[in-house]
């Protein structure tokens, strides 16, 4: 950024603009002092050729023509060609101008071609890695080019931005398809091997193996809606249906769908949401994310015995925030959190059940609301989760 800020400007117009003008301006003063260095040579060659007296009295009139402009032009027409006094381009300046403009045209085509060709080398180097990265080769950079315009500095910059993006999504979808493959797997296993075990006659076929098969396609069937809601944020789709609402009532609700979880940590929630205060948002959208929060306070941090839920408004914002008191969060994972199917602990996280989609639905949900979802380590210990929704 600092060599951006302080390298001179040069944008693409006035790079190919100085190169021509260059040119140009070459080729007039190439021209312009050929002519003029033959003027000088014939001059001298005239003058060495006239006699020493016709000669001070040419230069003393040459230096005052009207003190006898008779005399002048007798020794112009005595020692001087008269063509060169005839009108007309038949005069050899003339055709001795036209022969330098004609000696001087594939000179100034090849310095053209010249000057044009750094500019060139680097749209064809960009073509050749574009050509790379059609092919699947995601992993190529183009090399700055500091004395190059603003415009190739910037397509360059953009294009490497481009393939580091292509590059990460890249290897994205292949952890995610052995993720997805995965865990789609576990939950359809159980549920065919549980089957399986009945129509063998190794389970007995009641009431209660069909509630664990039950359990498991619930388990598959939310996993797909999680993936599915994912997809439709990642390509910019996810419908919100905003509507007013009580905040304070919802997180209320939603905190007494895990009263019983609570009451089995030996928690209680402290609660400090105003009564009255009111969110135009998405409200399913939003008890999703309360959900999820207060899931992964459940799995990795009711330890800590205190979970603390506050919100801060302002004219422009609600910020919803969450704190407890369990073991914090690595200050290198707290992007990775937003991450599909990135898990803390991660063997811990398997064993409770968790996919590790929870927090990157509630970045999509923010990110939909305009908003933002942010993890931080609480002071004194625990980990801050804020919630921010613009009003």
């Amino acid at each position: 950024m600092k060599f951006h800020l302080l390298r001179k400007r040069t944008p693409l117009w006035h790079w190919v603009g100085v190169r021509m003008s260059m040119l140009a301006i070459g080729a007039l003063i190439a021209v312009s002092f050929s002519m003029w260095l033959h003027f000088t040579i014939e001059e001298w060659t005239t003058l060495t050729s006239i006699p020493i007296d016709a000669r001070a009295e040419f230069q003393r009139l040459q230096s005052d023509p009207h003190l006898n402009e008779a005399k002048l032009w007798k020794l112009l027409t005595q020692y001087y060609p008269i063509e060169n006094f005839l009108p007309g381009i038949a005069n050899s300046d003339w055709l001795l101008l036209a022969g330098l403009v004609i000696a001087a045209t594939p000179i100034i085509v090849l310095c053209g071609f010249l000057f044009s060709r750094p500019l060139s080398n680097q749209f064809s180097s960009i073509a050749q890695v574009a050509r790379l990265v059609a092919q699947g080769d995601f992993k190529t950079r183009l090399p700055l080019k500091p004395n190059a315009p603003d415009e190739i500095q910037g397509l360059i910059s953009d294009f490497n931005s481009m393939t580091t993006q292509l590059e990460r999504y890249e290897q994205e979808v292949r952890e995610s398809s052995a993720m997805i493959a995965h865990e789609l797997r576990t939950p359809l296993n159980a549920a065919m091997g549980r089957v399986q075990g009945m129509i063998d006659e190794v389970f007995p076929s009641d009431i209660n193996q069909l509630q664990m098969v039950k359990r498991q396609l619930e388990q598959l069937n939310k996993l797909v809606n999680d993936l599915h809601l994912l997809s439709l944020a990642r390509a910019g789709q996810l419908i919100l249906e905003k509507s007013e609402f009580n905040l304070h009532n919802l997180v209320s609700e939603r905190l007494s769908w895990f009263s019983a979880q609570f009451k089995t940590a030996h928690v209680e929630p402290d609660v400090q949401i105003p009564v009255h205060l009111r969110l135009n948002a998405d409200r399913d959208r939003m008890g999703q994310i309360v959900n999820i929060v207060i899931d992964n306070f459940l799995r990795y941090a009711a330890q800590g015995g205190s979970i603390e839920i506050v919100v801060n408004s302002t004219a422009n914002k609600v910020v919803l925030s969450f704190a407890d008191r369990g073991p914090g969060i690595d200050i290198a994972d707290a992007e990775k959190v937003f991450e599909r199917f990135w898990r803390a602990e991660r063997s811990r996280a398997r064993h409770s059940g968790g996919s590790g989609l929870g927090l990157s639905i509630a970045h999509a949900i923010c990110n939909a609301h305009g908003g933002a979802i942010t993890v931080s380590n609480r002071t004194g210990g625990g980990v801050l989760i804020q919630v921010e929704i613009p009003t």
